[in-house]
């Protein structure tokens, strides 16, 4: 625990000179800067919902320090509303998701630019009711998610810094421009089962290169980042066959306001097209198109400890596809 300035003086210690005093009070600030601005930052990195096709996740260009850990968990609770292929012949399908995941995060410089990778990996709980051929049917799924691992550098702005010259950066630039790239590969890890519609895991690789750039101007931070979902094809789809899916485009937008550290709110939209998908080379006619938007909020209860809460809607703008509700909360340390 990094303490007051004041507090490190303790009962009986001559208090030091002018020089020295201004000096090690800087000192301290810039380490109680430093701590506060990490912790804010990754609060609003934020729980990603792995159960969801889009998720909405501000600040992940934000400069963080090098040679850092990060770690994160949080639960989210999401109740959905399914449109499935009238094929199929579900009707009135609504589900329930309980998540609970955990992310790991470290910071080191490569290539003299700030980078970083993620890990990340949920355990769901979910049921799914509805109509069957006109029956009432319910089933049940839990297990693990698909795992998921990003790897983020960025090209302009945010400089490989750590420690006290991370802290001084930070207190002096009011404004700046981040831009940034990534790529995030979901993993399939996740319970799957062939002879299944309904699963947890997606039994093929996402590969989503991902774009962005993020402005900050005193208070006030705007981010804008654009993705595109590149799948590979399920050999071991439902009942023997094989998906394929068409690329899915999606782009996000937040704008976040910080009243002080550790202490912000976010207001958060995104859009979402393509995906048709192919099975035993026949096109199903489903491409999707989603809205989103999310609001969260993120305090600290501690130099140690920090909440986010969030927030999260999408509404499908196809005939096939997911209307979602999410609520969720994180916590996050580092070291």
């Amino acid at each position: 625990m990094i303490q007051e300035p004041w507090d490190a003086l303790k009962q009986g210690t001559p208090i030091p000179s002018g020089t020295s005093f201004v000096k090690l009070t800087v000192h301290l600030m810039l380490l109680k800067n430093l701590y506060v601005w990490c912790l804010c930052v990754f609060l609003m990195l934020g729980l990603p919902f792995l159960c969801l096709a889009q998720e909405l996740e501000p600040r992940r260009w934000s400069h963080l320090p090098t040679g850092t850990n990060f770690v994160g968990g949080g639960y989210a609770y999401t109740q959905a509303d399914i449109f499935f292929d009238p094929v199929l012949r579900t009707e009135n399908v609504e589900s329930e998701m309980h998540s609970w995941a955990l992310k790991y995060i470290r910071t080191f410089e490569l290539f003299q630019k700030s980078a970083r990778i993620d890990f990340t990996q949920a355990y769901q709980e979910g049921r799914w009711t509805g109509l069957v051929d006109g029956v009432p049917s319910s089933i049940k799924r839990s297990g693990l998610s698909d795992s998921v691992l990003r790897f983020a550098i960025n090209l302009y702005g945010a400089p490989p810094l750590e420690g006290k010259e991370f802290a001084a950066y930070r207190a002096k630039v009011d404004v700046e421009t981040i831009v940034g790239t990534a790529l995030v590969v979901k993993l399939p890890t996740g319970d799957y089962m062939d002879d299944k519609l309904i699963n947890l895991g997606t039994n093929r690789f996402t590969f989503r290169p991902q774009l962005g750039v993020v402005h900050n101007r005193g208070k006030w931070s705007i981010e804008l980042t654009g993705a595109v979902w590149l799948y590979t094809d399920n050999n071991d789809f439902f009942n023997g066959n094989r998906l394929k899916q068409d690329p899915y485009y999606t782009i996000q937008t937040h704008l976040v306001y910080t009243f002080s550290p550790g202490l912000w709110a976010a207001a958060s939209a995104g859009y979402g097209y393509g995906g048709e998908s192919t099975i035993s080379g026949e096109k199903k006619n489903d491409r999707r198109e989603n809205l989103a938007w999310a609001f969260s909020f993120g305090f600290p209860i501690t130099r140690q400890l920090g909440v986010k809460v969030i927030y999260l809607a999408t509404r499908s703008q196809e005939s096939i596809g997911q209307d979602t509700d999410s609520i969720g909360v994180g916590f996050a340390i580092f070291w």
